[in-house]
């Protein structure tokens, strides 16, 4: 074991913190070559196979270009599920995570959940297996990110409906009712690419991450306003934000006609969620 984690931080020292290429190691121990963490944290002596050997090489070689492990590994985990990821894909967060739990601890009872922008499906698909009494139907402007979004629920063993639509241009009909609408859409400001990691900027989907630096609240004006259509009389609206527009997001959400706005903080104690409640006029 001892020699494995020494290629590891030898070939990757120089690319990563050494935060970064502990956690590295561990995932590269564990899970791409199957040994197991007693194994690993003990560094007892492990033996692996010429095929494990070539496995581990390839993985350095794409983590020195910054690939995402993730992507090399060709998943990650949330919400206690596994989801398959690729360049077509957000890679799930934690801060995700904690979204879609108070989505799931806000609901009660038989509800009709749309989930805008669903990429992989981690929320869509996460909130389908917390409330399996409800239906969740999944949106995105992205044909082969609704593909991986369908790999997703049938590896989860849930069933949600997905659509292709483009929210900036859709208008939706009379018959399109839900009782709850979540978002996690595009919010960073593409003068914040500069400040971004290679790994998220080279291989992840811009048109997921990015919006204007003019206009940086664009989805959320427009989810906002079309989510008046769509929710029921007293329908919850649930947002993942740009940490530093949090107050900005919830007087736009007042001047639309939403009461009860809730803002909380992630984790790390950033401006990151919000809740409005829909109250029809």
């Amino acid at each position: 074991m001892i020699r494995i984690i020494h290629q590891i931080r030898k070939e990757l020292g120089t690319h990563y913190s050494k935060g970064e290429v502990d956690a590295l190691s561990r995932i590269l121990a564990t899970e791409l070559l199957q040994i197991k963490e007693s194994t690993y944290f003990l560094k007892d002596k492990v033996t692996i196979t010429s095929e494990q050997q070539e496995l581990l090489d390839n993985a350095l070689r794409q983590l020195c270009k910054y690939k995402p492990i993730q992507h090399i590994l060709g998943y990650e985990n949330f919400c206690n599920l596994r989801f398959k990821v690729n360049s077509s894909v957000l890679i799930p967060r934690p801060e995700t995570q904690e979204l879609v739990n108070w989505v799931a601890t806000e609901t009660i009872g038989k509800k009709e959940i749309l989930d805008i922008g669903t990429g992989s499906g981690c929320i869509a698909i996460s909130l389908a297996h917390k409330l399996p009494s409800c239906s969740v139907t999944a949106w995105d402007i992205s044909q082969s990110a609704l593909s991986i979004a369908k790999e997703n629920s049938v590896m989860n063993g849930c069933n949600i409906i997905t659509e292709q639509k483009d929210i900036l241009t859709y208008e939706p009909s009379e018959k399109e009712k839900f009782d709850i609408i979540v978002s996690n859409p595009p919010y960073i400001k593409e003068e914040e690419k500069r400040d971004m990691e290679a790994n998220v900027l080279d291989w992840e989907p811009h048109i997921a991450l990015f919006v204007p630096d003019n206009d940086p609240l664009l989805f959320y004006h427009t989810i906002a306003r079309k989510a008046t259509r769509m929710l029921r009389p007293n329908g919850k609206l649930f947002f993942e934000i740009n940490r530093a527009h949090g107050k900005e997001t919830c007087i736009m959400l007042e001047k639309a006609g939403y009461c009860n706005i809730e803002l909380r903080k992630d984790y790390a104690d950033n401006d990151r969620m919000i809740c409005a409640t829909f109250k029809a006029p």
